[in-house]
């Protein structure tokens, strides 16, 4: 989806209560949402149970969009905030027992059905986005990570009140946790070549309506320059 698929529509009033911001380095934290086994692997966790049961098409647009763009976007991101030693935070989600009782129903089963408890593989983040040393990664029992972790807290701590959120699945834990990041007064971004969901529709209709009132939706390369330039401006005296 292209910058211009993320915008409010042409004639929509909502753009007009939707106040405009820029990224502040000093200020911004790279959210990086449930890139884990469990979900977004074709190999393990969901695209196992998929191959299983001989239901691999369900599940080919998710981990095609994960594999060739979601993965090598968050990539990049992370090397340019790492380079510029800018905040890097990891969410995980699932069940930290191993019967699974500290799930709420709505999410127990397909945790139960994948495998996605921790110490098992399921639970781990893919080895090609793995956290690097100090990056902290926070694990939720729901999808907003502001109902399960101490995301909120650790944020506070940090000064940071801008966030640039990445990962699976856009219609829901990134969603979530972005929709109430707004609702706790940060500033929120959709990363959109940044996110994934397991149909383009999902993710374009969340995009669009993120944007609407909630937050901004930019694509990574958008995300990089206005940092860059950012950074690049003299430091006020």
């Amino acid at each position: 989806m292209g910058p211009a698929m993320a915008e409010t529509p042409r004639g929509d009033y909502a753009h007009q209560f939707n106040p405009p911001w820029t990224l502040d380095p000093a200020r911004v934290a790279l959210v990086v949402v449930d890139m884990q086994y469990a979900s977004a692997s074709r190999r393990e966790g969901l695209g196992r149970l998929l191959k299983d049961r001989e239901q691999e098409a369900s599940g080919a647009y998710r981990f095609e969009r994960i594999e060739t763009v979601v993965v090598p976007t968050i990539q990049a991101l992370l090397a340019f905030f790492r380079e510029r030693g800018l905040r890097v935070v990891y969410l995980t989600v699932g069940s930290e027992m191993p019967d699974f009782s500290d799930l709420l129903p709505h999410m127990r089963p397909f945790a139960e059905q994948i495998g996605n408890t921790a110490g098992r593989r399921e639970h781990e983040i893919l080895d090609d986005l793995a956290p690097a040393a100090g990056e902290p990664v926070l694990n939720k029992t729901t999808m907003s990570a502001f109902h399960s972790s101490g995301f909120e807290r650790l944020m506070r701590a940090w000064g940071v009140d801008q966030l640039c959120f990445t990962g699976v699945s856009t219609n829901s834990c990134v969603e979530g946790t972005a929709r109430d990041a707004a609702d706790r007064g940060f500033q929120a971004l959709l990363v959109d070549d940044g996110c994934g969901a397991a149909s383009a529709r999902l993710h374009e209709a969340t995009c669009e309506n993120f944007a609407r009132l909630l937050g901004r939706v930019a694509r990574s390369d958008e995300v990089r320059a206005e940092l860059a330039a950012a950074l690049a401006r003299p430091a006020p005296r």
